[in-house]
């Protein structure tokens, strides 16, 4: 079993949030995770909801600014919320751009060095997090949900695609939804897979993957704001991926939220009902 360290524990709405830090096999580095147990966890177990947060954030930022302990408490939930990439692992040029590197681990498994070695946060995610969390705490370890925040989006519905049956339900907030045409995508798969391995890329692309999802029903449930810059700038392209469900017969819901912009104020203010989603999905 995966030895984890207690870093901080505070109550928050009659429960825990607390985080932790673990050795990570699979990225080779230390990383944390953030964890808010319901007052509940102290006697049953739970379900799980997985949050995978956006561009230059970490495991604090949800749990600072989103308010989703409330609804948590209320629907009986466990929330986690990793790290969004390896960290310290000394590779030339890690820090060097917000948007590549540290704090930029698009939930994709790199395989071009140096960063195939320690970027690998889908099976992070997908796998090693799952256990260590299933090994520690109170789970219901085969009720699982996962959402996220714009990069963190994107890593939502590539898990829920790529793995149907894992989680029983996907939600995204303003997800990266067709990466392989923005200029984000650009530079991480350029980056992380490499330029001349773009037919690659497709794997990591929610738009490209719901073509060919077979599995359990999922509905993927998508919420934009309608003065986003990024959506106006191009990087979001919510509607590909629209388009490409309905092509599929894969449901799909777009919640466009008139006047809100990408920022956590806007997450803050549909959270509940997102995580009121999941626990209908959870029972």
């Amino acid at each position: 079993m995966t030895v984890i360290s207690l870093i901080s524990s505070t109550k928050c709405f009659g429960g825990l949030q607390k985080i932790y830090s673990h050795q990570s096999k699979e990225l080779a580095c230390e990383m944390k995770f953030a964890v808010f147990l319901p007052a509940t966890a102290e006697d049953r177990r739970l379900p799980v909801l997985y949050w995978l947060s956006g561009l230059t954030c970490n495991e604090t930022n949800f749990i600072q600014k989103a308010g989703a302990q409330r609804y948590a408490t209320e629907n009986n939930l466990i929330i986690v919320c990793p790290d969004t990439s390896p960290r310290n692992v000394n590779i030339p040029g890690e820090d060097d751009s917000w948007d590549f590197g540290s704090g930029a681990g698009f939930y994709i498994d790199a395989t071009k060095e140096p960063w195939s070695k320690h970027y690998r946060m889908y099976s992070y995610i997908t796998q090693e997090l799952i256990d260590v969390v299933n090994n520690n705490f109170p789970t219901v370890a085969n009720k699982m949900s996962i959402a996220g925040h714009s990069m963190g989006g994107h890593g939502a519905l590539i898990c829920a695609l790529k793995n149907p049956g894992l989680y029983k339900s996907v939600s995204a907030f303003a997800p990266i939804s067709n990466p392989t045409k923005c200029p984000w995508g650009e530079k991480i798969f350029s980056g992380y897979i490499g330029e001349d391995k773009r037919d690659e890329w497709k794997n990591w692309d929610a738009t490209e993957l719901v073509a060919g999802y077979n599995g359990p029903p999922l509905e993927l449930y998508l919420d934009q704001g309608s003065e986003d810059s990024f959506l106006k700038d191009g990087q979001l392209n919510p509607q590909n991926l629209v388009d490409a469900s309905r092509a599929a017969q894969v449901p799909c819901v777009l919640n466009m939220r008139e006047g809100y912009d990408h920022s956590y104020f806007y997450v803050a203010s549909f959270i509940g009902e997102h995580i009121a989603y999941h626990a209908r999905h959870l029972q």
